[in-house]
């Protein structure tokens, strides 16, 4: 790992959390009793949830299946009317699944779609996270029935037909209004879609020592500040403590992306910001700033002289940059100075007919001295050839490149070359706005400027982007907003 990690932060994919089922047992805790405590959170989160009802518990053949005859089994016990629906063949059952079967008392059905009529409450326990293979035949049909019955579904450990690993959805999923999940969540209920299928995430503990965690190479955690911490101001410091961090602009008509992006910096606490470019480009933004500096460079070669001073310590480089080949050699000129480096927009496009040459580049560099924040559609521009889920994409981009991606979205994925990755779970649909990805690219170089390492500075700013729009929590959000929240954000996180 490349860093101290709270393993509250950990995510486990199936396979992952499959090695700790079977690494309990040195804890002295067998699968049966693994499946029997899953079903007891199940049912106390159920009788904390709803009053007593009419309750379908639809099983599927594997261990999901098991987890679903617990409930039934404790359910019943309390009182409750429970019917079970079984979408496989009693006789196929194994293991733990079969002995919890034959504990449920009660008749096991075959699933058919009346029996959703009198129920009020569904419980899903076909498949689990494990699952890698389309759903489809009677499985589909039940999953499609179970949807449309509008009643209430809890799924056990995730959604049936979410992929645990990735959160693609394999064909048809269960549509839940909450999920109940063991010992810590898996990437997939984080990952769109999945995350949009799980409903309301509940991770109960069932017995499995936090230990484990250190048998298993875990590399996939949720990002909040349990990774990082923001860079603390002493009584006696000065605005150099606090690096100065370059902007490169556009030309006169494209300057407003790096203006939010410089404001972003400097408002972060980035100890000074200049905004870099020609003097038509400079003469605007000169009619809109104040506490940034301006610094006119005609050509590379200026900029190139510029960055050999050490105290221009990050340096922002894309956003509205403009395709050229001379705003190319601007990038080049960036790339081959000390300063930490973030590319993001026209940066990366700049690269799409030989990414190659910047990956070269990068990778003589300092190691994890460069982010990349692409959105999906740059990302494919200088990624042609990784496909997949986008967890995967963003780990082979990270390798390939060697920099730290920043894949964009309601999802981001932060990946480093070492095959760290971090999901980003906080932010609000309402971030979806232009300018807000400026305001990112600010946010985290003005983070660079203040020496937080790269991966930390990326891991951070996500966050406190993400958080900006929470803060401001309606509609209406445009990306100047965001820098004028930046200080509650800071403060909140600083006091939490």
């Amino acid at each position: 790992m490349p860093m101290q990690i709270n393993s509250k932060n950990a995510l486990l994919t199936p396979k992952q959390m499959a090695k700790a089922d079977r690494l309990a047992l040195k804890y002295n805790i067998s699968s049966l009793e693994l499946m029997e405590n899953a079903g007891k959170v199940v049912v106390e989160q159920i009788v904390a949830d709803y009053s007593p009802c009419s309750v379908l518990i639809l099983c599927g053949p594997g261990n999901n299946g098991g987890d679903g005859f617990v409930v039934a089994r404790l359910l019943r016990a309390k009182g409750w009317k429970v019917e079970v629906a079984l979408l496989s063949d009693v006789a196929h059952l194994k293991g733990d699944a079969k002995i919890n079967a034959q504990r449920f008392n009660g008749e096991i059905k075959q699933f058919d779609d009346k029996l959703l009529k009198n129920a009020d409450l569904i419980i899903d326990a076909i498949f689990g996270a494990g699952l890698s293979r389309n759903i489809e035949g009677k499985f589909a049909k039940a999953i499609d029935a179970a949807n449309k019955s509008n009643k209430p579904i809890i799924a056990i450990d995730i959604p049936s037909g979410i992929d645990g690993a990735t959160g693609e959805v394999r064909a048809i999923a269960i549509r839940a209004n909450k999920t109940i999940s063991f010992f810590h969540a898996k990437p997939g209920h984080y990952l769109l879609p999945g995350r949009e299928y799980c409903g309301q995430l509940v991770i109960k503990n069932i017995g499995i020592d936090e230990r484990i965690l250190q048998e298993i190479e875990v590399n996939c955690f949720v990002n909040n500040d349990n990774l990082w911490h923001l860079p603390k101001r002493k009584l006696n410091s000065h605005k150099y403590d606090f690096g100065h961090a370059l902007i490169v602009s556009g030309d006169e008509l494209h300057g407003g992306a790096a203006r939010l992006a410089a404001k972003a910096a400097l408002r972060v606490g980035a100890g000074l910001v200049s905004l870099v470019g020609e003097r038509a480009a400079l003469l605007v933004h000169a009619t809109q700033l104040s506490s940034i500096m301006l610094k006119e460079i005609k050509n590379s070669e200026d900029f190139s002289e510029l960055l050999k001073d050490k105290r221009f310590n990050a340096c922002i480089i894309g956003p509205a940059l403009g395709i050229s080949e001379k705003n190319k050699e601007l990038i080049l000129s960036a790339l081959n100075s000390n300063a930490k480096i973030l590319l993001d927009a026209d940066g990366l496009s700049n690269f799409a007919n030989n990414p190659d040459e910047l990956f070269i580049l990068i990778k003589q560099r300092a190691k994890d001295s460069v982010i990349l924040t692409p959105h999906e559609g740059e990302f494919n521009r200088i990624f042609p050839n990784i496909t997949g889920d986008k967890l995967s994409r963003a780990k082979m981009a990270a390798k390939e490149s060697g920099a730290i991606i920043v894949l964009k979205g309601a999802d981001t994925i932060i990946a480093s070359p070492d095959d760290f990755a971090a999901i980003n779970i906080n932010a609000p649909a309402n971030l979806a706005t232009a300018g807000s990805g400026d305001v990112l690219a600010g946010i985290i170089g003005g983070l660079l400027a203040q020496k937080m390492p790269s991966l930390k500075a990326a891991l951070a700013g996500t966050y406190i982007h993400g958080e900006l729009g929470n803060i401001f929590n309606s509609s209406g959000l445009i990306a100047d907003d965001l820098i004028d929240l930046l200080p509650k954000a800071l403060t909140k996180l600083t006091k939490g």
